[in-house]
């Protein structure tokens, strides 16, 4: 599932290419072709991304609610190319055209459900609302271990399972600790970091962790095989001190970590 950089991204390329002007919408595939309708033609006003929530609003007041969730993508194309594939949703800009394809969600919404929505989610560390202290007092709060509070939508939103993985690798703290234990200077650098990565995610359009300073080149140059600590490198050896890296699960699905620089 697309993690929160991916959504934030997705909202400023948005942005760019379709706000302020008139958006010939429809819905090749047939299943949204009804709500195409209502938005054809329309101006869009504003793009805005919460966890993995993304809201589009349109000048006649329509609103958009997108999740992507697992298999779902939204990719720019050629405005001219042939369609191919099931494109839930077309919008077409001057040279771009993006094609929603397989989402979890695609609906008109109220701005009440929008409203809901904003408040059901925890704290984005992406968003200017993005309440660190919040995060805090949840991980507080808590006797889950951090790395499965980590994949609560409703204590902090827009990480998944790459980001965990590497936000505790990044902090040294093993995945199976109980959150109510860590201090709140720990809780500070989770969230600290957590808002550096994902910001780095949203220029780069993609997820590189690995610091500068531990790759020895900039993090733009990193390849795949060079970009992350711990996530999916079970068996190799960890970048800082040699150990093996370890997989297991946490909340139900595999996490990473290296047990020299993570101790349990």
């Amino acid at each position: 599932m697309p993690e929160g950089h991916t959504i934030h991204r997705l909202a400023r390329d948005l942005r760019k290419d379709l706000t302020q002007r008139n958006v010939p919408v429809s819905s090749p595939q047939g299943r949204f072709a009804e709500s195409a309708c209502v938005l054809d033609g329309d101006v869009v006003s504003r793009v805005e991304a919460a966890g993995k929530h993304l809201f589009m609003h349109w000048e006649s007041d329509q609103i958009l609610h997108i999740h992507l969730g697992l298999i779902g993508k939204f990719r720019p194309y050629p405005v001219n190319d042939p369609l191919t594939g099931e494109i839930r949703l077309r919008l077409e800009g001057e040279k771009t055209a993006w094609h929603l394809t397989g989402p979890q969600t695609c609906v008109l919404v109220e701005p009440a459900v929008v409203a809901g929505v904003l408040d059901g989610l925890g704290p984005d560390p992406l968003r200017r609302d993005g309440r660190r202290g919040d995060f805090v007092d949840r991980i507080a709060g808590s006797k889950k271990a951090v790395g499965a509070i980590l994949l609560d939508q409703d204590v902090i939103a827009g990480i998944g399972n790459v980001f965990r993985s590497e936000l505790l690798f990044m902090v040294g703290i093993h995945p199976s600790t109980p959150s109510n234990s860590l201090t709140e200077d720990q809780a500070d650098e989770i969230w600290n970091i957590a808002a550096d990565l994902l910001r780095v995610g949203v220029k780069l359009n993609r997820i590189v962790t690995v610091t500068p300073e531990d790759a020895g080149a900039a993090r733009w140059r990193l390849s795949d095989d060079e970009r992350l600590y711990a996530y999916k490198r079970e068996g190799l050896p960890c970048r800082r001190c040699g150990t093996e890296i370890v997989i297991g699960k946490v909340a139900n699905r595999s996490m990473w970590w290296c047990p020299r620089c993570q101790p349990g």
